[in-house]
């Protein structure tokens, strides 16, 4: 006989049968009837009795979250609601669905409910040698990757601490003790494919290498060798090779690369942020393929080997069109090969992106709304005055008035004034482009730089009737630069009329943030941070990782200084236009330095006190005791 429902057998006394607690009003009205409570023998009611089935609670997620406060008890209760009602619903779809939680929280509360960390990784905190522990295939199918190894436990992030089969698996695969920690899977996935093609570049270049150095080069001045690596510039392996240099500079924010013939090897390197990096290296006998294939892309005599060279390669890189102008030098060991990549996207900003001071931005763009005068950008080579001139440039009303440059070379192209290139074999120097430019009504003029005495004659009659000229000057700080023009042959009262403001820059680089941390200031920087007055908390740097190269650095941005040149500077320039009486004048007017400047940056966190002072040292600790002095 089949009983239709779940029965349970309650044990009385010794005496009697088997008996159940509820009461007859579960029983048939017949059953119950015949039976009183003095009889020996029960009815069916007190044997057998349906046993109600509850569903018991397992703690989940939504628990967790609610002990952390990230969910309300209403929500909580709507949520429970909405599961019990639809059994194939998961908590973690309602949650983001519902914007009630992001992923970070529900992978900290899967964490929390198995009583384990919630950590974020990436390939800068994970060494390559961990993460070969398994196979990649392994950690992409069983959402697991080892991310370090402690007193020789390996620690293994997971997004589903659940899987005890797969964790089980790393076990005897590494033969190592494991702790677990909880990631997200969008962290796994972005370290697999960083880790992915990392090991795609390297075979790239090992194999174009290898493919190269199979031909045998023979260096040699005659005209069959020439031809000879003419040809062999054209075959695919080197055209890989040198486009390969291109692109991975390019996105790597390179300004430069290098490719330098030494002894048994060709040394390749990249600039970043100012500094050097070594990238890779090759076999010396595939130097002069690839310089070969450089001087065949820009259009030089490949012939030729015992003259320096000059020449422009176009390419287009993700969409966009980047020039390169290309210098080839001959050394001791063989031609070495610069390459400056002029990337508009890199140079183009606005002055807000330059990293000046909300005073300073304000009183530079009070200049370059001037009517008339001269405005000089000072600084050594790369230190943004191109920038800064292009910024304020592209700030300007290029439909309502007539804005037009002269440089050399003209590195960017601008859709929204008239650029002059400078040829001065055939006569056409700077001297000449104004004189002539001049003839063409226009409003503002900017100099590439003020090089000589008739340049500079030039663009003071240019401010003098009426044009505002922009111009760039080599020199440490703004108040040298009054000095310049007066050793060029400029007379004071001259200046004094035409000159309108000189903003000096230098460029610092900036803390990497993916490894930024606190830090104790070394012996050598403390008199610094001392009479700065920057306290021990106010100090970061970056401990280095693979993001910033192991430099601590990424980017760079513009430390600054503006003299204004006021009815007080205008007289001292006709009496005494000497740079330290500037100097002084300069500082008296309570005027922050480029070395103030960078302590400001230096006290938000943006750089270092070792960068600041590798910028500004150029000029002397005279001008940093000077600030110092001041800063209070």
């Amino acid at each position: 006989m089949k009983i239709p429902f779940a029965f349970k057998i309650k044990v009385g006394s010794s005496e009697q049968q088997s008996k159940l607690d509820s009461g007859p009003a579960s029983c048939p009205d017949n059953v119950a009837a015949s039976v009183n409570e003095d009889s020996p023998i029960r009815g069916l009611c007190d044997i057998y009795s349906p046993e109600k089935i509850f569903k018991s609670h397992v703690r989940d997620i939504t628990d967790v979250l609610l002990e952390m406060g990230k969910l309300t008890p209403t929500q909580y209760e709507q949520l429970c609601s909405e599961l019990e009602e639809n059994q194939s619903s998961d908590a973690a779809g309602l949650l983001l669905q519902k914007c009630w939680a992001n992923r970070d929280e529900i992978q900290t509360a899967k964490a929390g409910l198995y009583g384990l960390e919630f950590r974020r990784i990436d390939a800068q905190s994970v060494p390559k040698e961990i993460f070969e522990k398994l196979h990649i295939d392994f950690i992409r199918n069983n959402r697991l990757v080892p991310i370090s190894i402690n007193d020789n436990k390996l620690l293994v992030a997971t997004s589903e601490p659940s899987n005890i089969i797969a964790i089980e698996d790393v076990k005897r695969q590494t033969q190592m003790a494991v702790e677990l920690v909880v990631c997200s899977d969008e962290d796994i996935d972005a370290l697999c494919g960083q880790f992915e093609k990392k090991e795609a570049d390297t075979s790239l270049v090992d194999d174009i290498i290898n493919d190269m150095t199979e031909v045998e080069i023979i260096r040699d001045d005659n005209s069959e060798v020439a031809e000879d690596l003419e040809k062999m510039a054209g075959q695919s392996p080197v055209i890989k090779f040198v486009n390969y240099l291109i692109s991975n500079a390019i996105h790597e924010g390179a300004s430069d690369i290098h490719i330098e013939p030494k002894d048994t090897i060709s040394k390749i390197r990249y600039r970043i942020d100012g500094v050097l990096f070594e990238t890779t290296q090759a076999p010396l006998k595939m130097h002069a393929a690839v310089v070969s294939r450089v001087k065949i892309m820009s259009n030089l005599d490949i012939s030729e080997r015992r003259l320096p060279q000059d020449g422009k390669i176009s390419v287009n890189v993700g969409g966009r069109g980047i020039d390169l102008r290309v210098s080839i030098l001959p050394t001791s060991h063989g031609e070495k090969v610069v390459i400056r990549i002029l990337d508009s996207k890199s140079i183009m900003r606005g002055l807000n992106e330059l990293g000046m001071d909300p005073d300073v931005c304000e009183a530079f763009r009070q200049q370059i709304d001037m009517p008339h005068g001269i405005l000089l950008v000072t600084g050594p080579t790369g230190s943004g005055k191109s920038t800064t001139l292009y910024s304020a440039l592209s700030e300007m009303d290029g439909n309502s008035m007539n804005i037009s440059t002269v440089e050399d070379p003209v590195e960017y192209k601008l859709g929204f004034c008239s650029q002059v290139q400078v040829h001065e074999k055939i006569g056409l120097d700077f001297a000449s482009a104004l004189r002539s430019l001049l003839r063409q009504d226009p409003d503002i003029i900017m100099i590439g730089e003020i090089r000589d005495n008739e340049t500079a004659r030039i663009a003071v009659q240019a401010a003098l009737t009426g044009h505002l000229v922009l111009s760039t000057l080599h020199t440490n700080d703004a108040t040298s630069s009054i000095t310049r023009l007066v050793n060029i042959g400029i007379d004071s009262y001259l200046i004094a009329a035409s000159l309108n403001g000189v903003l000096a820059q230098r460029l610092v680089r900036k803390i990497c943030p993916k490894c930024k941390q606190q830090y104790q200031v070394p012996e050598n920087m403390r008199k610094y941070v001392e009479k700065a007055g920057i306290a021990p908390n106010e100090l970061f740097h970056g401990k280095g990782c693979e993001s910033c190269r192991s430099s601590g650095y990424v980017g760079r941005i513009g430390i600054y200084e503006l003299l204004v040149i006021d009815e007080k500077f205008r007289d001292m320039i006709n009496k005494d236009p000497s740079a330290s009486n500037m100097r002084q004048t300069f500082y008296e007017n309570k005027a922050v330095g480029m070395f103030g400047d960078g302590i400001k940056k230096v006290r938000q966190g943006l750089t270092t006190i070792e960068e600041v002072l590798r910028v500004t040292e150029v000029y002397g600790k005279s001008e940093n005791e000077a600030f110092v002095e001041n800063i209070h």
